[in-house]
């Protein structure tokens, strides 16, 4: 996500487009959400995007790291740790470098290797940098900001994070290939890395060189990924246990593991986004609270998925009446009026959502957290113009960032650290061999059902757990469409039970809520004693 971590989803089919502007659409859709603010200079961006000549090679440095010793204090136990900012080789199929992934680990000292679970967390883009889930979320430190009110400039506080898991589990935060500080090295090109299982192969290297560097083969293990990171873990943790590496659970924060209904015309984006859209509405109170907002969630599920769901697939044959009591339901769930939801056809587009809900306020919603508010430009127009969301916490979670890695972790880089890997999004290749076709059994997909993926691993490790987090504001990844894809891993009960999700007042970054945070942090704290017991 330019920020962070997700890939640009939002939107839904638009009637009346003209076959160009669908395929920019249909474009746009297969980028990640940096590409909308643009992060890194064009020229950085041109100079690493730029293909090598076969007969020149880049420098391959030698492994390194710089590490500290620090303190938590902020829980129940006092932890003494050390903070490990280095750099981890990766090496093609020949054993050739051919990049380096730069990290920071965290990891309690006089802990017994064997015995101290290890997670390995990530954000995604796809080619995002980690700042954001390690300034943010678990880490044992984090970054204060206004949210949900954008947040104003240095000097920015970064304070001991209360709500860390340093007390539970070893954490590595991991800078995707040519993100952060991780660069290309040796023959290595943007093309070894940038594609769906390029990208896989690269962290199952990282994490299969890291285990064997820090003598944790023995150890409880774990994936955590946000957003582009959630279809990462799914296809990962199976490619990592077809190397003989069992993990004990992944955390899925803010999940997209099926790209393949994201295509113009296809109605479960409508369907997928109308529980999300009724929970924003009951947020700024435009619909009525009766019951709990669990209570109305349920009711807005069961009719997208019911009523909704026939009435769009009837397109153009619908009949008027249906069409026309379709509307006012839909109306009634999403606080926007009869005449706007019949004027789009009965499907609501994401941006077109955030742009109309506070319309007569003036004010537009964040996509990754609506419950971030802003003054638009244009304010007649169907689009936002920004994401508040974004704007609201870049410059809190970069500058502090930049500060800590300098001042606390004493790690210096001359060259610039990439939220956004040059040259990546525009080089991915979407294609994606999910893990029954390496085997010989299906097809190679042209856009990563990773649902496959998380299926084969729980059914070959049914020890796996799996909890997934999410954003009831998010208009990212909507809660709903998570719901439906874990559905359809096809598992038997008895390892189906093995996923438990969790849901919390806040967006796409679950942490940027203090509260919501704090309840997260709760949850997983019970949930990991469960995925290590035998």
């Amino acid at each position: 996500m330019t920020m962070r971590t997700s890939c640009l989803r939002g939107g839904l089919r638009v009637a009346g487009l003209s076959a160009l502007a669908l395929a920019s659409w249909t474009m746009l859709m297969h980028r990640a959400y940096a590409q909308d603010t643009q992060q890194h200079t064009a020229d950085a961006q041109a100079a690493t995007a730029q293909p090598q000549k076969k007969d020149s090679a880049l420098p391959v440095p030698a492994e390194m790291k710089v590490e500290t010793r620090h303190e938590w204090t902020a829980g129940a136990r006092t932890v003494h740790y050390t903070a490990t900012a280095g750099t981890l080789l990766i090496k093609d199929e020949k054993e050739q470098p051919i990049g380096t992934m730069f990290y920071v680990a965290y990891t309690e000292d006089g802990a017994a290797p064997g015995s101290r679970p290890v997670t390995f967390l990530y954000n995604g883009g796809p080619g995002s940098a980690s700042l954001w889930l390690h300034m943010g979320s678990v880490g044992p430190v984090r970054v204060v900001t206004e949210s949900p009110k954008a947040t104003g400039p240095a000097p920015f506080d970064v304070v001991p994070n209360q709500y860390s898991l340093i007390d539970e589990t070893d954490l590595v935060f991991i800078d995707a290939p040519l993100t952060g500080f991780s660069r290309l090295a040796g023959k290595g090109t943007v093309k070894d890395f940038a594609g769906v299982d390029e990208d896989v192969r690269a962290f199952d290297k990282f994490i299969t060189r890291y285990i064997t560097l820090n003598n944790r083969w023995n150890s409880p293990k774990f994936l955590f990924g946000e957003s582009y990171g959630t279809p990462r873990s799914a296809a990962l943790v199976a490619a990592l246990n077809e190397d003989g590496i069992e993990f004990n659970g992944v955390v899925l924060l803010s999940s997209i593991l099926n790209y393949n209904v994201m295509s113009p015309g296809y109605d479960l984006q409508a369907e997928y986004y109308l529980p999300s859209y009724a929970a924003i509405a009951w947020y700024y109170n435009k619909v009525p609270h009766t019951g709990t907002m669990t209570e109305f969630l349920q009711k807005v599920r069961d009719y997208a998925r019911g009523p909704y769901a026939t009435a769009l697939e009837q397109g153009d044959s619908l009949p008027a009446d249906e069409f026309d009591a379709t509307a006012k339901q839909v109306a009634a769930f999403t606080g926007l009026s009869v005449q706007y939801v019949k004027d789009s056809k009965l499907r609501i587009p994401a941006s077109h959502f955030r742009k109309e809900l506070l319309r007569d306020d003036d004010q537009i919603l964040g996509r990754y957290d609506a419950r971030f508010e802003a003054f638009d430009v244009d304010a007649a127009g169907e689009n936002p113009g920004f994401d508040p969301s974004d704007a609201g916490i870049s410059g809190a979670f970069v500058g502090a960032f930049h500060n800590y890695l300098q001042n606390e972790l004493k790690y210096t880089d001359s060259g610039p650290y990439f939220l956004q890997g040059p040259g990546v999004n525009k080089a991915w290749d979407w294609k994606h061999q999910p893990a029954g076709a390496r085997r010989g059994f299906g097809r190679a997909q042209a856009m990563p059902d990773t649902v496959i993926d998380l299926g084969d691993a729980m059914r070959k490790n049914p020890h796996l757990k799996v909890y997934s987090a999410n954003g009831w504001f998010d208009l990212a990844t909507p809660f709903f469409s998570t719901e439906h894809d874990i559905a359809q891993m096809m598992l038997p009960p008895s390892i189906a039970s093995n996923v438990r999700f969790g849901y919390y007042p806040a967006g796409h970054m679950v942490y940027l809520n203090v509260e919501a945070l704090k309840e997260f942090h709760a949850d997983l704290e019970q949930w990991y004693p469960t995925a290590i017991a035998k």
